[in-house]
């Protein structure tokens, strides 16, 4: 398959699957109104993270392609994974309030005898900043990895 392709695949497949968690979540809500709210509230999150994964698939792609043996690979992937997740639960708290995500009330009230109160408070309280934050190590594994793949190809093109 394309890498385009499957990046755009893997992108909406994100989306989607974000999308669903907030719906499954939010039983209290028809769909679109909490589809609505999530987009209302974190609509660069769920763009972002669609856009984020699905690069990251057409880098892989494009690399498996080439033929390159990128070293960082499975190590970016796996970190956009890993951040892919941690953006999303950060991203679910601040539709809290809104009503959406209730399911998540019952995570957030775990979280004082996990972590400790203090710690509990600042996940809770800069939830949308932690959530941005993930963005970024998403993009900026993307941006390693082209990185890597850019100079893959330099070096064959000197052999």
């Amino acid at each position: 398959m394309n890498p385009v392709k499957k990046g755009v695949i893997v992108g909406i497949i994100t989306m989607v699957a974000y999308l669903t968690v907030v719906v499954v979540t939010t039983p209290a809500l028809p769909p679109d109104a909490a589809i609505s709210a999530a987009f209302q509230l974190n609509s660069i999150i769920i763009i972002g993270m669609g856009v984020g994964v699905g690069m990251q698939m057409y880098l892989v792609e494009h690399g498996k392609r080439l033929g390159c043996k990128l070293s960082i690979k499975k190590k970016a992937f796996g970190g956009n994974t890993s951040s892919t997740a941690a953006t999303s639960f950060f991203s679910f708290f601040s539709l809290v309030p809104l009503g959406c995500c209730g399911w998540w009330l019952y995570v957030l009230s775990f979280l004082p005898s996990i972590f400790g109160t203090g710690i509990s408070a600042v996940l809770i309280e800069y939830s949308q900043p932690l959530a941005y934050a993930g963005l970024a190590i998403i993009f900026s594994f993307n941006g390693l990895t082209a990185y890597k793949l850019q100079k893959e190809k330099k070096l064959r093109l000197k052999i």
